[in-house]
């Protein structure tokens, strides 16, 4: 009797670890394949990355040779901030063959005057340039004193029109899931929507979007950090 359990204890205990081992490996191979997935190129043709100073040192011809066809690089933020490597990038881009766009993040804490001349002093004019994106991920509830739904959808229309009068063409929103619960901005603004989901296609928006940021994080051999990889609906 004594020796059946004792038999019965060890066979659990394998089948335990067992179970823990085939886990682990499942958890190992989703972690590597959700870090380095990218969508394939048969389905979606064009693919860039979005690349900031926080990319460090980016290698945009090893860029285009892994398969960017374009990159969106962003340039300014608020009604004040330039990305640093913004000028760099953007020669070093173009030098590579590289299809280029700039993104401006938009702050609901600010007027949409000083940000759109932030951008118009920075982004060269009458470029051969995508269309701009705007970045949209902080809240008026981040701002002290608070603004109001009301105020931050008006001063972002105002500031898509002062930038679409600047580059001469409309204007993408790069909308957050956060962004997006809170105004449900995707739906009302009649312009091509940038979304972002890891690995699945995104929903949030509740119509079709341009732009899918499909990894967040993707490591490459063109840069020192990993990128955020872009896809475009074909």
């Amino acid at each position: 009797m004594a020796r059946t359990t004792k038999k019965a204890r060890r066979w659990r205990a394998r089948i335990i670890g067992a179970l823990v081992l085939f886990a682990l490996l499942a958890g190992g191979w989703w972690w590597w394949e959700t870090r380095t997935f990218r969508p394939a190129e048969d389905a979606y043709p064009d693919q860039g990355a979005f690349v900031s100073a926080e990319s460090g040192a980016v290698e945009f011809p090893v860029l285009h040779a892994i398969g960017a066809d374009f990159v969106y690089l962003l340039a300014t933020s608020g009604a004040d901030g330039e990305d640093p490597a913004f000028a760099r990038d953007y020669a070093a881009a173009r030098a590579a063959g590289l299809q280029v766009g700039v993104v401006h993040v938009f702050d609901p804490c600010r007027l949409a005057d000083g940000q759109s001349a932030n951008f118009v002093t920075t982004v060269p004019r009458g470029q051969a340039m995508l269309p701009p994106a705007i970045a949209l991920t902080k809240t008026g509830e981040e701002c002290d004193p608070q603004v109001g739904d009301a105020q931050v959808e008006s001063e972002l229309m105002t500031f898509i029109n002062q930038i679409e009068m600047h580059v001469g063409k409309p204007v993408i929103l790069k909308v957050s899931p956060e962004f997006e619960d809170r105004y449900t901005i995707a739906a009302r603004l009649e312009r091509q929507l940038w979304l972002t989901r890891d690995r699945f296609a995104p929903t949030y928006g509740g119509r079709p979007w341009l732009l899918w940021s499909a990894n967040h994080a993707l490591p490459t051999q063109a840069a020192d950090e990993p990128l955020e990889w872009v896809v475009v609906q074909p």
